[in-house]
């Protein structure tokens, strides 16, 4: 008798499994694709990857609701059955499950469970919290990592580069590499940034640019000529006037006209 009410006991625990074996996989897929396709309908999934990745991600999004909508067809507990027969030997069935689970095992589950309470956190966070920027703090704690070189900085060795389209991260590489920064002095420039402090009693103007997304995105800046004390550290303004180059070889922004602005709905650069 006792080997005929043991499949009933272990109902509940297995359903569990298999529920949670299905949000782990399905259910955190699904919510995220949402999460995705709402944002760049929206236009804010460029706050977290380039311009150039977007369509991409949606197109991701949308294969992967699909196969969870699929999947839901499936009944609870098939995803992970890998062909085995389970229809026989209900003795030795019994046995295994009677025994008691190995310390691997157990740390097998732990870490399953943990891993599953971390990343259902990180998915509600996304639903809850609103898109936002990187913040002016993260950008003043990465200046300095590494000598600004982006976009178009060969061409600006080379000396050969059309300026009229520069923007902070571009005019950066200018400034980091020029080697004959003279031909570019007296070039107009309107650009759009916020403001950082100095070591000095000067500010730079500061764009966080961007290659694929926010992981990798590094500050660009540019020495302005501005009181340290007219704007405070973050304002993002806009820029008017012109590259000056020094008596020791170094640029520098000397404004026409620096604009308070509010933060662009793009605040990066790629």
């Amino acid at each position: 008798m006792s080997d005929h009410t043991h499949p009933h006991t272990d109902h509940a625990p297995s359903r569990a499994r298999a529920l949670g074996s299905r949000w782990l996989g399905i259910g955190l897929a699904t919510v995220i694709s949402v999460v995705t396709l709402g944002l760049g309908l929206t236009g804010r999934l460029n706050l977290y990857i380039s311009p150039e990745s977007v369509w991409f991600a949606c197109a991701a999004a949308v294969v992967t609701l699909v196969g969870a909508i699929w999947s839901c067809t499936l009944p609870l507990g098939d995803e992970g059955d890998h062909g085995h027969d389970h229809g026989h030997d209900h003795g030795d069935v019994s046995e295994t499950d009677a025994a008691p689970r190995s310390p691997r095992r157990a740390l097998a589950v732990a870490s399953t469970v943990t891993g599953g309470v971390i990343a259902s956190g990180v998915v509600v966070a996304a639903l809850v919290l609103p898109p936002a920027s990187l913040s002016v703090e993260l950008a003043m704690s990465r200046v300095g990592e590494q000598t600004a070189l982006f976009a178009g900085a060969d061409d600006v060795t080379l000396g050969v580069a059309d300026t009229s389209t520069f923007g902070v991260g571009d005019w950066a590489s200018v400034f980091a590499t020029a080697t004959n920064t003279a031909a570019y002095d007296g070039k107009t420039v309107t650009l759009t940034g916020f403001v950082t402090p100095t070591d000095a009693d000067e500010v730079n103007l500061t764009r966080l640019v961007i290659t694929h997304c926010v992981i990798d995105a590094q500050p660009a800046t540019l020495p302005v000529t501005i009181d340290a004390g007219e704007f405070d550290t973050g304002q993002w303004v806009e820029v008017e006037g012109t590259i000056k180059a020094d008596a020791d070889g170094s640029l520098h922004v000397e404004p026409n006209s620096v604009t308070p602005i509010d933060e662009p709905q793009d605040p990066y650069e790629y």
